[in-house]
């Protein structure tokens, strides 16, 4: 007997029932793909996760959860509102004195237990992620599930030696830091990543000692749900972790005005970050805001050229260009143009869109409908901006299951101007534009020119270059010579437009304590 997840029943089928029959009566096991079936055919109705319980929302209202692979509905979210997120915070506010006062030691115990779960689930996850995002299985076994288990991981281990800061005033006092928890997090999530983002946000807050009510996108709702079972079994405290589901203008809305939610972190696009800021910073709450890119990817002459290929075929498509920290627009020095021009496009024309389940597949489904317009729509816009589509530019129609699904070209654009719109305006998906430079000076107008300061990428064997180019770069993040090289010690975020504050390491826990000196006087 195959047991696939306690969030679909605790569904069991055997593999005879489930194999295709080949010939010579043999039996196919079970793979991606038919798990894949399995999954998306099998409507259900998820729930929230408050005080320690799986409950429908108040109203009993619900909203479509739809496959973007085949276009399909395959489940139901709850359409909390602001009685739901109160519910919620009303669990939170109770379990917090007890929760902020266990030991690091134990709350480190549970949540690395949580972490564990997530590895021995890695199948289930993937499968859940990938039906509700669109992309590869292969991907989210590879990247976004384990990143998931390494954030509780990490937070578990980091909170048994933060410390604090002692200064002392010769022979006079003593100065030291005591840094608290500061009660609810609200803590809200994009679809990009959905459980590598979410679970970034809510293992520094519990592990530090708040309680949380967290809100994952309405679009990929799935796997913080699972996440939510895997909490009880690891034996998490009611009330510690707080799931409410639903639209952003309801339950991020609710969670963001809150007057008992002193704290929020959210990501997501730039737009909503504003609103959530207008909202926060009245009520003086601390915030932390990850918001949108448009990042710079710039070539020299003197690059590894075949790593720089290789690495900008990722940075460009992975996850359909759904990350925040791809590099959509590549700058490249001119006497090189010509032949990175050719060779990257050798390469973006041997990546297979398809079927996410299907491990020969490059490229899976954009999130949504209306996502794949947007695409669309700044395709459209950049060939009207006078640009060249050198390759991709269009939907792709697969057949069968997948006819209805949302899949786009991997895009190519040449011959636009540095400061277009579609230059300057964040795509978020699998396109790409390409600029030639001449001086040092060109290339890094070029790159700051836009709104917003995320992430970079430099390719030079120049040392001294690039601490230059680094230094001068409107970024918050620099990679040099590769792309997505994360240790979770360090600060993450962005400048302008993409963001206030900084996640990852520490830094994390500074944002979800208030410190406090006291000093002593010694004489």
């Amino acid at each position: 007997m195959i047991r696939f997840c306690q969030g679909f029943q605790n569904l069991q089928l055997t593999s005879e029932i489930l194999a295709n029959k080949e010939g010579g009566g043999n039996y196919r096991t079970i793979d991606n793909y038919t798990q894949f079936w399995l999954y998306s055919n099998y409507m259900q109705k998820i729930k929230n996760y408050i005080n320690g319980q799986l409950i429908e929302p108040i109203d009993k209202l619900y909203i479509d959860n739809y496959n973007p692979a085949t276009g399909k509905v395959y489940s139901l979210i709850p359409d909390s509102d602001e009685k739901d997120v109160a519910m919620a915070t009303e669990a939170a506010l109770a379990a917090f004195p007890q929760w902020s006062n266990t030991s690091k030691e134990v709350r480190s115990r549970i949540l690395l237990k949580i972490a564990e779960l997530i590895e021995q689930n890695l199948e289930r996850l993937a499968i859940a992620e990938s039906i509700d995002n669109g992309k590869p299985v292969a991907l989210a076994k590879m990247i976004d599930i384990p990143r998931a288990a390494s954030n509780f991981h990490f937070y578990a281990t980091a909170i048994l030696h933060y410390a604090s800061e002692s200064h002392a005033m010769e022979d006079t006092a003593i100065n030291y830091t005591l840094r608290s928890p500061v009660g609810v997090a609200g803590c809200i999530s994009p679809w990009n990543l959905p459980l590598y983002l979410f679970t970034w946000k809510i293992a520094p807050a519990i592990a530090a000692g708040n309680c949380v009510v967290a809100k994952p996108s309405e679009i990929t709702p799935m796997t913080a749900y699972l996440l939510s079972e895997l909490c009880m079994q690891a034996g998490l405290p009611k009330g510690v972790l707080n799931i409410v589901h639903g639209y952003g203008h309801k339950v991020g809305a609710a969670i963001t005005a809150h007057p008992n939610i002193p704290l929020i972190s959210f990501t997501g696009g730039t737009k909503t970050g504003a609103e959530i800021a207008r909202i926060a910073a009245p009520m003086f709450k601390k915030i932390s805001l990850e918001l949108g890119g448009k990042n710079p990817n710039i070539v020299f002459s003197d690059c590894d050229f075949e790593n720089a290929i290789k690495t900008t075929l990722h940075s460009s498509f992975a996850n359909q260009g759904q990350i925040c920290l791809c590099g959509s627009r590549i700058f490249i020095e001119k006497s090189i143009y010509e032949k990175f021009k050719i060779r990257f496009i050798e390469k973006v024309k041997t990546l297979k869109v398809g079927n996410p389940a299907d491990n020969s597949s490059n490229l899976g489904a954009v999130v949504s409908k209306e996502h794949m317009d947007k695409i669309l729509s700044y395709i459209n816009l950049a060939k009207e901006e006078g640009g060249e589509i050198l390759i991709g530019g269009n939907q792709v129609n697969l057949e069968g299951e997948f006819a209805l699904g949302y899949y786009i070209e991997p895009t190519i654009i040449e011959g636009l101007a540095y400061n277009c719109r579609t230059n300057q305006e964040e795509i978020f998906g699998p396109v790409v534009t390409l600029t030639p430079f001449e001086t040092e000076e060109e290339v890094l107008k070029y790159a700051n020119s836009t709104q917003y300061g995320l992430s970079a990428i430099v390719w030079t064997e120049n040392l001294t270059r690039a601490h230059r180019i680094a230094g001068l770069l409107h970024a918050g993040i620099v990679w040099i010579n590769c792309w997505l090289v994360r240790d979770l010690r360090t600060p993450f975020g962005g400048m302008k437009n993409s963001g206030v504050g900084r996640e990852g390491g520490f830094e994390a826990f500074n944002f979800f304590t208030e410190p406090k000196n006291v000093c002593i006087k010694l004489k």
